[in-house]
């Protein structure tokens, strides 16, 4: 173990009886709450602004928040590097205080390239901050309790919109985006650098632990046995990968898209911003009670049979969107779709750690990330592109519908999830 992540004290755990994992999900629970609220979900609120204060089209506005996917999903192959080497600490709060730096000049953006390096650098810094170093760290303290404990941690990317997306709002009303962007900025750093410095340890195994607060696993000769796992070679050859990637690619692109415009669908059919930030924090409510109930499920039902079902939901949701009218049927629809925004968001870091264990889990989950997130950026720049050229949102729902039934397809081609390496024989889950 290099000096990034040197063994540390054994006092670090003593908090009474409760595993120090479960501390460890509630920091990245914490983190996630602020730092997707803050950047992820304020990226419709963004893209209002823009529009109505920088002058800037829909269209362009669009096609720059596709690059904040694109930059993250890139330098995601970076985190996951980082991450294998260095405490995670440090990546996360150079994260976070990238996030504000960018967040606070948001009010000074006047020209087509400063918006597109806004989103750039601010793509970077989500990169750093949330999924992947959050659901790394938690998959390393769980084995027999990984679908809960991601389950619970990833509860704060829904719960960030509930909590930040009506105060962004407010805020950006009321003293416009240059004056908000500067106090976003500060709640950003506080919510999340001093609580990941404190609690945030890399792995069980850096103060004596191994997952779930068992004991040590240890070789014949009384040294620590390595993680689990596949290698990373052979995780992105094999099939499952490449096709579960796929189903990723297609599901997450009409997510982030879907989730870009909501906002904007909602204020254009109502005429109201406070009925579109409340669709939002309905959305995220149901997210959440989603997720929880799905960390439940999980521990019954096969992944892949589960993630089946969550494809029907979302497909089923964009075909409503399509057509809803309304302040109660946006509601209700929003409800539907926030169901599968949480469990698609859990599913993929869980069933990644389920195929291939976690000796290159961090570098595995990051290229995965990085092709889906990159892909995800022509999520939000189709529908403003339909959006321009059909005169409405309804042909852009629609067609994004289209992308969920293809994610279904390319999720039953995947094959099975195997659960450990392939060449130990383990059982496999159909």
């Amino acid at each position: 173990m290099d000096a990034g992540h040197a063994p540390e004290s054994p006092r670090a755990p003593a908090r009474g009886t409760i595993f120090y994992g479960w501390y460890v999900v509630g920091t990245v629970f914490v983190i996630h709450t602020v730092s997707c609220g803050l950047i992820f979900y304020n990226l419709s609120i963004f893209l209002k602004a823009f529009v109505a204060e920088g002058g800037f089209s829909v269209s362009a506005t669009s096609n720059a928040t596709a690059l904040f996917f694109i930059s993250s999903g890139i330098a995601g192959l970076g985190v996951g590097w980082l991450l294998d080497r260095y405490d995670p600490r440090w990546v996360v709060t150079f994260g976070a205080f990238l996030s504000a730096a960018v967040l606070a000049s948001a009010g000074h953006v006047g020209e087509l390239w400063q918006l597109y390096g806004f989103y750039v650098l601010f793509g970077i810094g989500n990169a750093a901050v949330a999924v992947i170093p959050g659901m790394t760290i938690v998959a390393r303290w769980f084995t027999r309790q990984r679908s809960k404990a991601i389950a619970y941690a990833s509860t704060g990317l829904s719960l960030g919109g509930i909590v930040f997306t009506p105060l962004s709002a407010t805020l950006v009303e009321r003293y416009g985006l240059g004056e908000a962007a500067y106090w976003l900025a500060l709640i950003l750093v506080i919510g999340v650098v001093p609580i990941a410095l404190i609690m945030l340890r890399h792995s069980p195994e850096a103060i004596g632990l191994s997952p779930d607060g068992d004991p040590p696993r240890l070789a014949a000769d009384g040294s620590r046995m390595p993680p689990d796992g596949v290698s990373f070679e052979d995780a992105l050859r094999s099939r499952f990968f490449i096709l579960c990637t796929t189903a990723f690619v297609f599901s997450m692109m009409a997510q982030v898209g879907a989730l870009a415009h909501q906002f904007r669908l909602v204020a254009t059919r109502t005429g109201d911003d406070h009925i579109a930030a409340l669709a939002v924090s309905v959305m995220a409510a149901s997210s959440i009670a989603g997720r929880l109930v799905g960390g439940s499920l999980l521990t019954r039902v096969a992944s892949k049979t589960y993630l089946f079902g969550i494809y029907v939901l979302q497909g089923l949701a964009f075909a409503l969107f399509a057509f809803a009218e309304g302040p109660v049927a946006l509601f209700i629809v929003s409800a539907l779709f926030g169901t599968t925004v949480g469990n698609m968001q859990m599913m993929q870091p869980l069933i990644m750690a389920e195929a291939f264990g976690l000796k290159a889990y961090a570098r595995i989950l990051s290229v995965s990330q990085m092709i889906t997130t990159c892909a995800n950026a022509a999520g939000p720049a189709l529908l403003g592109f339909l959006y321009v050229t059909a005169g409405g949102y309804q042909t852009a729902y629609l067609a994004i519908t289209l992308s969920s039934i293809f994610g279904f397809a390319s999720l039953y081609a995947a094959g099975p999830v195997r659960t450990l390496l392939d060449a130990q024989d383990k059982p496999v889950q159909d």
